[in-house]
């Protein structure tokens, strides 16, 4: 093997290299034979060099080279020559030379592929994933990957040289609840008792913090037994990060710093130096999202000024119970049939939503049509069409102060523009369900896309959420985000008597409609954290056994402190263009959280359970009929 060894890689020969003797190795990526010349392009992870057997090569070579197909593993040894100026391909990093082959070695021979590997190959994804080491070879992913390596080193790079050390913290943990079900990892020392895999590293960082370590941060492997979706695998990879003495615009501030380090090393990019700032309920109310894409406007409105003049039932019963009605407006979306409104509908059904109810804006001066418009024109009652859409009844009699004109003006609408309108009794449906529809249309109308198809990038901090939400199942409050997150001071006073109104110090960083990073800034006092813990139904006893080495560490002396948590695959991801973080991992799960490819999770021998004391209860559908 050794006298093949390369000498050059598939992608870095030029035409200065016109005249050297070179030895590649690499992949066939395509074989061509014209008229009895043959050329092979080799491609190995650098590039594609065109290596060439001419017509007067020994027959010896020429056989061996007819064996070739494509992945055959091969080397080759050559001159460097200029290709013909005529021949010259601008495309290829390499393509003003090629290689007249002097000698050919099949270094491994290779089956029938059961897909082509292109530059973003079409096949499959469980098929991608079961021979994901062949996936792996093509152009795209090894792009993807490559950028990963980069975005790691970025950030290592920029949070080293501003006097963030670099720490790890333990893969076997305490269970504790923060979200999602843990992992779980028996111990065979301890009969019964178990590891937990970390869902993040939230605890210790905050230990590191009580322990004098001024900046932190870590590319933590992270663990959480959840169902598998896009940007969700069951395990995954953030950059940790956790800072003593600081409040929310210094974690904000260093977060955009990194960021535009990462952008711009790269990408060659240059980011915003302040990212912009929405509260979480400026989001909702605007937007219908905590996590908008801000890619396109298109925001939501305020319908409710125009609901007691008109005569649908709906919507004034949707503001009489304390709800919300909210109306979006489709730029040249009159041209709209109803199939493509009944599926924006159904779209917003999925979100909660009763209906979606729509009005058409003609005319100079503007009138409006069609849907529920009947029951906004002035003197123009009754109880017939455009009901269904809103999910409600009519109200008879009647007429409109707020006319087509009015309505059309303050809802920034033009002629040939599409009214949709949701109402709800909940002002978080009304807003959610119109938000999705708003993201579906963003999509639908390509509103998302950059010059010419190029990337785009929208940050968005969202800020000052909710603290504790209800959950309705349970009846009872639980943290929004997680039980560590300061409540800002003006609440301390008032969070057992109303949890729901109580504003947190969280922060969301969004890009492009995906929450990229949340943080927070933590709470250092223990009588506080009781207090937090009280609200969501954990005991001192409880919080003692699941919390106590952290709680205990606030006793003495922990300083203020504060982090975030950008996610590593998302980033990676949204970098790329891509939509799911399958393509940004050298190894993922599929959407049922399994890897084809080596068939994990798998069966174990008995041996190994009884070394465990694990017994095996299968669930009742798979045990054999007696």
């Amino acid at each position: 093997m050794e006298q093949y060894k390369r000498t050059a890689t598939c992608g870095e020969l030029r035409g200065t290299d016109a005249g050297r003797t070179v030895i590649l190795n690499g992949w066939v990526n395509r074989r061509r034979d014209h008229g009895g010349i043959i050329f092979i392009n080799l491609r190995d992870h650098y590039g594609i060099t065109q290596t060439v057997i001419d017509q007067d090569a020994p027959a010896e070579l020429i056989a061996s080279a007819e064996e070739l197909r494509n992945e055959y593993c091969i080397a080759v040894e050559g001159l460097v020559r200029l290709r013909p100026d005529t021949m010259v391909n601008p495309g290829m990093d390499t393509g003003e030379v090629e290689v007249a082959v002097r000698k050919l070695v099949i270094l491994n021979p290779c089956d029938v592929l059961p897909f082509q590997i292109d530059e973003e190959t079409k096949a499959h994804e469980d098929l991608r994933l079961r021979y994901r080491y062949l996936d792996l070879r093509s152009a795209g992913m090894q792009k993807r990957l490559r950028l990963r390596s980069d975005v790691a080193f970025a950030v290592r790079e920029w949070m080293t040289a501003r006097g963030f050390y670099e720490i790890e913290t333990p893969t076997f943990i305490r269970s504790t609840p923060e979200g999602a079900r843990d992992y779980l990892v028996p111990s065979r020392l301890y009969p019964g008792k178990f590891y937990a895999l970390p869902q993040s590293p939230q605890l210790y960082k905050q230990l590191l913090m009580a322990s004098g370590f001024d900046r932190y941060f870590q590319i933590a492997r992270c663990y959480r037994d959840e169902d598998a979706r896009g940007d969700r695998q069951p395990e995954f990879t953030q950059i940790d990060i956790e800072m003593s003495f600081v409040g929310r615009d210094d974690v904000l501030s260093m977060t955009e710093g990194l960021m535009g380090h990462v952008f711009k090393k790269t990408l060659g990019l240059e980011l915003p130096q302040r990212f912009r700032r929405l509260t979480y309920d400026e989001a909702m109310e605007t937007y219908g999202a905590d996590k908008p894409d801000l890619r396109f406007d298109l925001p939501l409105k305020d319908f409710a000024p125009y609901v007691e003049a008109g005569n649908f039932r709906a919507f004034k019963d949707a503001l009489a119970l304390g709800g919300a009605v909210k109306a979006l407006v489709v730029p040249g979306g009159a041209d709209y049939s109803r199939k493509q409104i009944e599926e924006l509908e159904a779209h917003a059904k999925i979100y909660k939503a009763r209906g979606l109810a729509w009005m058409k804006v003609a005319g100079a001066p503007p009138a409006l049509e069609g849907g529920v418009s009947k029951f906004f024109v002035n003197g123009n009652g009754g109880a017939a069409g455009g009901a269904s859409a809103a999910g409600g009844t009519s109200a008879a009699g009647g007429t409109s102060a707020a006319g087509p004109a009015a309505i059309v003006e303050g809802l920034g609408a033009k002629p040939g523009d599409l009214i949709l309108i949701a109402a709800d009794e909940k002002r978080k449906i009304a807003n959610t369900a119109l938000g999705a529809v708003r993201s579906k249309l963003g999509k639908d109308l390509g509103l998302t896309a950059g010059p010419e198809g190029t990337g785009r990038f929208e940050f968005v901090w969202i800020v000052d959420f909710p603290l504790f939400e209800y959950n309705e199942e349970e009846q009872r409050w639980e943290a929004a985000h997680h039980m560590f997150s300061y409540p800002q001071e003006q609440y301390h006073a008032s969070m057992e008597r109303d949890p729901g109104s109580v504003k947190g110090d969280l922060y969301d960083l969004v890009l492009n409609g995906c929450e990229l990073a949340s943080g927070s800034i933590r709470i250092h006092d223990p009588a506080l954290q009781k207090r937090v813990f009280s609200i969501v139904g954990i005991d001192e006893k409880e919080a003692e056994a699941k919390f106590g080495f952290l709680t205990g560490a606030f006793k003495y002396g922990a300083p203020p402190h504060g982090g975030i948590a950008p996610g590593l695959d998302r980033l990676v991801m949204l970098m790329s263009g891509k939509t799911s973080i399958k393509e940004v991992i050298a190894f993922p799960k599929n959407s049922f959280a399994v890897s084809p490819m080596d068939d994990c999770p798998g069966e174990v021998e008995q041996k190994q359970l009884d070394e465990l004391h694990l017994a095996v209860l299968r669930p009742k559908e798979e045990q054999p009929e007696e």
